[in-house]
């Protein structure tokens, strides 16, 4: 038996290299065994198939440090408990080995990501009884051969580090020791095994900023139409309503079009049976309505919007009851009349007038349990509510939103199955509002000094607030499931911002900034996978 080592000062020949079996090892002609050793030998014949490391003293397998061993089938680091394959070689060191009775846990703590890089042979690893919290990334990637993975006795942290181990613990054909959880308290004791998934799903989100439109704006729509996505961006310094497009190509957006006009303050796009339409509303010279002409590739006015209606347009919201299309200007002079407009395939017909005298600065369209209605804010009194009448087909008032005075926009949105209203306040809180038993109720009040939009928007099923500041930095809030509350995630510097809008294309997702003092921000929301 003694015939399978090789002494200290003996040397095992392998072609024209000279393998010295290292000091703190023992090695046969397919084996070898080093305890309490500082290092991995750096080179090996291609003979050896099993190497084992037991009682190391280094914290760390470092990357490509088997690179070199790619005949290895068996790779054991531990102090006991390797596969039986093994343990004969085990008991013959303890044979030669006086030290062998006072071995302890080894000391590993981490890996490098490509640690077994190569080792395609490989069929069983022990890592067994160190301190390994996380393990790197698909680790395991060149394994094909891996028949027995032995991870038992370590302190593993199963959060976001330990995601990809689950999953590839459900995919692996290899046998698997039990790996339980050290961590964090509210999984300890739990085996990794089992789970289908952790509590934290280990994904997050971020704004990066992307590129910027080189104006001053006040508002930016969205449309889609035969597969191309635009932006319209009423951008009154230069007068004009800019049309970009998405370039599938480039992946930007570019110039397309440009309506101009006399201070133009909002541009909102309006699709009907496969026609675009977009109404510009201007401060001075009146607001009108173009068309996309299909064989110009451009907008060419349509329509115009009576002056005597619009003194002083603030908003529009386009929405559609039944197969009828409407869309509404609301209006925030002193004279304010806010007005309906209805669709007769032939054009836009004014159609009836709202809340006269009262300077509305925003109108949204919501359906309360399954009825359209319209909200109407206002600087001057407290935010009301018209409900459609399918008797009438006109909007008749139903009441308010108490306790709400000097709302400067209202915009409501959904999170899964409840409604919920952004109320934005230049001076003091703005409010997030639940609807719930025939009426809105408080649910968070969000300090907003110098605010003009409170922006609710939402990319896979992440509800996001973006709150905009004329004094300091602007705040996007993301929703807690758990509290129901919106938290805050992420601070953005934009110069007086008047609109945030969503522009999804190509499996992006981008936010536009509108800007009243400077350029036209672009951001694009970006998933960050936290176990990587």
């Amino acid at each position: 038996m003694m015939d399978l080592f090789i002494t200290k000062t003996q040397f095992l020949l392998h072609g024209k290299k000279v393998f010295k079996c290292p000091s703190s090892c023992s090695c046969s002609k397919e084996s070898i065994i080093c305890v309490g050793s500082s290092y991995v030998p750096r080179f090996i014949p291609n003979d050896v198939s099993s190497l084992s490391i037991v009682n190391g003293t280094f914290s760390e397998i470092r990357e490509a440090m088997f690179a070199h061993m790619q005949s290895l089938q068996l790779l054991c680091f531990q102090y006991f408990s390797c596969p039986l394959t093994v343990i004969f070689f085990y008991i013959l060191l303890l044979i030669f080995s006086p030290f062998f009775r006072f071995i302890e846990n080894n000391k590993i703590e981490t890996t490098s990501k490509y640690s077994f890089r190569g080792l395609r042979d490989l069929t069983h690893l022990s890592l067994a009884h160190n301190n390994i919290k996380a393990l790197p990334r698909d680790l395991f990637i060149d394994l094909d051969s891996l028949i027995e993975l032995d991870l038992r006795g370590n302190v593993f942290e199963c959060d976001c580090r330990a995601k990809w181990l689950m999953m590839w613990l459900k995919s692996t054909n290899a046998t698997v020791s039990d790996v339980f959880c050290a961590g964090p308290e509210e999984m300890k004791g739990k085996r990794l095994n089992d789970m289908a998934s952790l509590h934290n799903e280990c994904i997050s989100t971020d704004f990066v900023p992307l590129h910027s439109v080189s104006t001053e704006s006040l508002s930016v729509d969205t449309f889609s139409h035969k597969n191309d996505v635009y932006v319209a961006i009423a951008a009154p310094n230069i007068e004009s309503c800019m049309v970009l497009q998405w370039d599938h190509i480039e992946m930007n957006f570019r110039s397309y079009d440009n309506i101009t006009g006399q201070s133009i303050v909002g541009c909102k796009s309006v699709i009907i049976q496969n026609q675009v339409f977009v109404i510009v509303a201007q401060l001075f010279g009146g607001s009108h309505i173009y068309k996309f002409d299909e064989d110009q590739s451009k907008f060419t006015k349509f329509q115009d919007i009576e002056v005597s209606k619009i003194s002083k347009p603030n908003d529009i919201e386009a929405f559609q009851i039944g197969n009828d299309w409407f869309f509404i200007i609301a209006d925030s002079s002193k004279a304010g009349l806010s007005t309906l407009y209805k669709w007769n395939d032939k054009g836009f017909y004014s159609y009836q007038s709202l809340h006269e005298w009262f300077r509305d600065t925003d109108a949204e369209f919501v359906n309360l349990d399954g009825k359209a209605h319209l909200i109407l804010a206002s600087r001057s009194q407290v935010p009301v509510i018209y409900q459609w009448s399918r008797s009438t087909q006109k909007f008749g008032l139903q009441g308010e939103i108490p306790n709400m005075e000097d709302v400067v926009t209202v915009k409501a949105f959904w999170i899964k199955e409840d409604l919920y209203l952004a109320m934005t306040r230049y001076i003091g809180d703005s409010k997030v509002l639940h609807w719930t038993a025939k009426e809105f109720s408080e649910v968070q009040a969000l300090p907003s000094r110098g605010s003009m939009i409170l922006q609710p928007f939402s990319f896979k099923e992440r509800y996001y607030l973006a709150l905009g500041s004329d004094y300091t930095f602007s705040q996007i809030y993301l929703w807690d499931a758990e509290e129901k509350v919106f938290e805050r995630f992420k601070e953005v510097y934009i110069q007086a911002p008047r609109s945030f809008t969503v522009v999804s294309t190509d499996r992006r997702d981008f936010v536009f900034a509108s800007s009243f003092k400077g350029s036209t921000q672009i951001f694009e929301h970006i998933i960050i996978d936290l176990s990587l």
